[in-house]
């Protein structure tokens, strides 16, 4: 019997950040994926924000994906994803509430949003972003991954919306800039790794699957608390 049930949805990101940290830990787990617009009765009633993902370890269940992710690291500690130090720790997690907080909200928006002001307005919000995520990479780590050699938390917690930088280009003409070498450096870094390539969707299905997003017709939860009104 797997260690985890997660509960995913097709190209979920927040899902996928779960999914490679699960993957990454070599942790035993089954996976059961749903559709975020007819969400099963059982599904509501284990998930208060009727988001994906979330996990069943026995009798606990977890969810929202930065919480799921560190209990995986406190509950299956090898391999670490985050530092032993304490300060290189708060600067992980101060990394993944920026992801959170101050870049993942900026993808949505600019794709939501659907005058050239607020086009704009998210787009130079993301590029401030960017070049801040550029920054921090060149000022903590020594190599490839954000805290160094190794990926961590940080990695999962940036990537899946990272990638989905291509459905922005294509809707929105939003890439990194040529000049974030470091950034760029890390996102192929990100590619070769195994559970990426195990939980990458297809650049198509992206672009396909974001286009609720760029035309605003997403009626799922992330889709309501993005958009302003």
């Amino acid at each position: 019997m797997a260690q985890i049930d997660i509960v995913s949805a097709g190209t979920c990101p927040f899902a996928q950040r779960t999914r490679m940290v699960l993957l990454e830990k070599g942790i035993d787990f089954s996976l059961t994926e749903i559709d975020l617009d007819a969400k099963p009765a059982w599904f509501l009633e284990i998930s208060p924000y009727a988001k994906v993902p979330v996990i069943r370890h026995g009798d606990a269940i977890v969810w929202e994906s930065a919480v799921i992710n560190e209990y995986l690291e406190e509950v299956f500690p090898e391999p670490a994803l985050l530092p032993r130090d304490p300060l290189r720790r708060a600067q992980a997690r101060v990394w993944i509430d920026f992801a959170n907080s101050r870049m993942v909200p900026h993808v949505y928006k600019m794709m939501l949003r659907q005058d050239q002001a607020g086009q704009d307005l998210h787009r130079q919000r993301l590029t401030e972003a960017v070049l801040a995520m550029e920054q921090g990479l060149r000022d903590l780590s020594d190599g490839p991954h954000w805290l160094g050699k190794q990926p961590s938390l940080v990695d999962f917690t940036f990537f899946p919306h990272v990638q989905r930088f291509v459905a922005l280009e294509h809707y929105r003409g939003f890439a990194i800039p040529a000049g974030c070498t470091r950034l760029l450096r890390w996102r192929e870094a990100m590619f070769a790794l195994p559970s990426v390539q195990a939980t990458r969707p297809p650049d198509a299905l992206l672009i396909k699957n974001w286009a609720k997003y760029a035309n605003d017709t997403g009626t799922g939860v992330t889709a309501q608390e993005m958009r302003e009104t």
